[in-house]
Order: structure tokens, then sequence, then C-alpha cells
């Protein structure tokens, strides 16, 4: 009888195991540069597939290459047209699932509805939402960068990496802004203080936090919880219990904790969507003496107006990546720089498939960052 060693038994398997293919999930071409990128890193063609709107806008998706028993990384950036964006993706993970891919690896580097992730009033937490719905299509591992709250990772049922796009934006500041030794890393809010924190300790800076500037407006008069109970209410509640009303918040002035007189003041954040907290932060920093205003983000939305109001503010510069495609907004304003994180997800995309750990993209990176 022919018996076949062990080694060749192991090469044939290795063979007939299954490649990588790598898919755009963007109906929209200029999203797809992104993918373009990381396809150009890795050495591989972008995976066939067709992604369009029918004339009744629903969205149609169709494989035009076998999947069956591979790898698929399905890279998503998110146009403006964010809901269009999710059906994109969820189609297009439901029909590699059902045409028997071996892993469906997401690659979502701006998670949409990631700032509707804590309950609100009478809301809902749409991030848990959105997290069901991919894990229910059949994704069977997100690779995303810079979650609004890390604690979304909790809200899927499957392996997540958060990658950083810290390394790339310090070394931006490093080799892009000459007296950086003079800057101080400035939090528009305390609420981003660690961030500006974890950014000042690795580039040995100075720290300073902006503290009153004008906060979302709550008003709970319009939603019931200032209406008295009915007297049936009333009638169930002990008589010596009093429930203590909590005390309203009141919005101090606006101050500044820490020097920036004569500075270079570098805000950090991780979205920058609506400019005018940072238009307001730039103008106080104007105010006490700061010469040089840099914004550093990682996910540049820029909705509506935010390219003219940057131009026309005391910002000097913007520095996002290119998690989102904004393009026409740099047209719109010169003060709009991108720096390039296509190599951290190739990288991450090329671990996945070989295998191999991804505590290397992770390394020096604290509970904090």
């Amino acid at each position: 009888m022919f018996c076949v060693p062990s080694t060749a038994i192991g090469a044939i398997m290795n063979i007939t195991k299954g490649g990588l293919v790598l898919f755009s999930a963007n109906s929209n071409s200029s999203c797809m540069e992104l993918s373009k990128r990381i396809a150009e890193r890795l050495g591989v063609e972008m995976g066939k597939v067709q992604v369009y709107q029918e004339p009744n806008r629903e969205t149609r998706v169709q494989i035009q290459e076998s999947v069956r028993g591979k790898d698929v990384f399905i890279i998503q950036t998110v146009s403006k047209d964010v809901n269009t964006t999710i059906m994109e993706l969820l189609i297009m993970v439901y029909a590699c699932k059902t045409s028997c891919a071996k892993s469906i690896i997401g690659v979502i580097p701006y998670f949409p509805y990631s700032k509707q992730c804590k309950m609100r009033k009478r809301g809902s937490i749409v991030s848990k939402l959105l997290a069901s719905m991919m894990c229910k299509a059949g994704l069977t591992h997100l690779i995303t960068m810079d979650l609004h709250q890390k604690e979304i990772q909790g809200f899927f049922n499957i392996p997540v990496d958060n990658l950083r796009a810290s390394p790339f934006l310090l070394q931006y500041i490093q080799e892009e802004i000459p007296d950086y030794r003079n800057a101080v890393i400035v939090a528009k809010s305390p609420a981003s203080a660690k961030r500006a924190q974890s950014f000042a300790e690795r580039l040995r800076l100075g720290i300073a936090v902006i503290h009153g500037e004008a906060q979302d407006a709550e008003s709970d008069m319009v939603d019931g919880r200032h209406s008295p109970p009915t007297a049936k209410n009333v009638a169930a509640i002990h008589p010596s219990l009093e429930i203590p009303m909590l005390i309203p918040k009141e919005k101090p002035p606006i101050t500044v904790v820490g020097d920036v007189g004569g500075r270079i003041a570098i805000i950090v954040d991780d979205i920058i969507d609506d400019v005018d907290s940072f238009l307001a932060a730039a103008e106080t920093l104007k105010e006490r003496g700061a010469y040089k205003i840099f914004v550093m983000a990682t996910h540049g939305l820029l909705s509506s107006d935010a390219p003219r109001l940057i131009e026309e503010s005391a910002i000097d510069e913007v520095v996002v990546t290119n998690t989102i495609p904004h393009e026409i907004q740099k047209l719109q304003c010169p003060k709009i720089k991108t720096v390039d994180i296509s190599m951290i997800l190739s990288e991450a995309i090329r671990r996945i498939h070989n295998g191999e750990s991804m505590s290397y993209l992770f390394r020096n990176i604290g509970l904090d960052d």
C-alpha cells in the first residue's frame, strides 16, 4: 500500500487551506482609496465584487469570485451616507457567510455610531445594536481604530482589535513641528485629559486642560422628569421618605489649567466632527498667549461647514488620519493635513491571516491609552 509521508500531508493541507481575499464594501469610489493602499502594502489584488444601489435605493452586493474556505477581509470606510455604509457592510458579510467563507473579518477603521454608546434619557445604545447586527450577519473578527469608548469592545461576542493611531500622530509631531519641544499638549475638556496625558508623557511635554466650555445642553423640563407623581403613586410612598434631588450643574467660567503662554498648543482628541468646541478652545488658547495652535485627531469627519470654519479660525493646522476619506474637505481648507495609517491596518490583516500574535501592534500601550 502506498503511504504518503506526514510532512507531505502537512504540505497538502497548507496548500488547500485557503487564501486571503480582500474586499471593499463601498459603492462610493471616493471611499476606496484606503482599501487600495492596504492591498498595495499586502501585495494582493482587491477581490472582485460589485456593490451598488438599485433605483429604489436598495443595496445590492454581487461577489464575483469564490470565497469558499478563505479568510475574507472586508474593508469599510464610512461615507457621508453612514446608514448606506452600514447596510453595504452587513449585506456583504452575509453574502460571504452564505458562500462558505472560512472567516469574515471586518476592517472598519472608524466605527459608526460610536458616540451613541451610552444611555441618554429615553434613547438607546445604538453601538450595541450595531455590534449585534454585525455579529448576526456573520462577522467573526473586527479590526477597528481608536473607538470613542474602549468599552464598546464589550458589545461584541467576537474578537475585537482596537488599534491605535497615536504612534503615527506622535511621529507627525516630532517630524513636522520643528519647535515641538516648546509645545504643550491640550485637552479641550476634562473628558479628553487622559488622551492628552498619554501624548504629553510620550513626548516629555507639559499638559493643559480647558475647563468650563459649553457642554451639551440637556433640558429635563420637556421629558417629564420634573412632573409631580400622581396621587395614586404618592399614597404608595412612605410619608417619611423624601428622595433628595440632585443639585443641577452650573457651568463655571472658562479656565485653562496649565501654562500655554508663548507656547505651541497641540489639542488632541479622537474625533473632530462639529468643530465649534475646537474653535472655542483655540480662541481661549490665543487669549492665554499660545502663538501656534494645532489640532490632532484620529477620525476627521469634518461635517457641514467645518472646513470653512477651520480656515477662518485661529487654528493653524488640523491633522487627521485617513480612517475617513476627506479629500473634498482638504480642497476647501489647506490647513487640513492627512496621516496615512494603512501600514498598521495591513500589518494587522497579515498577522491575523497568518495566525501570528497581535501583541506587537499593542506594545507600550497602557490601559489608559
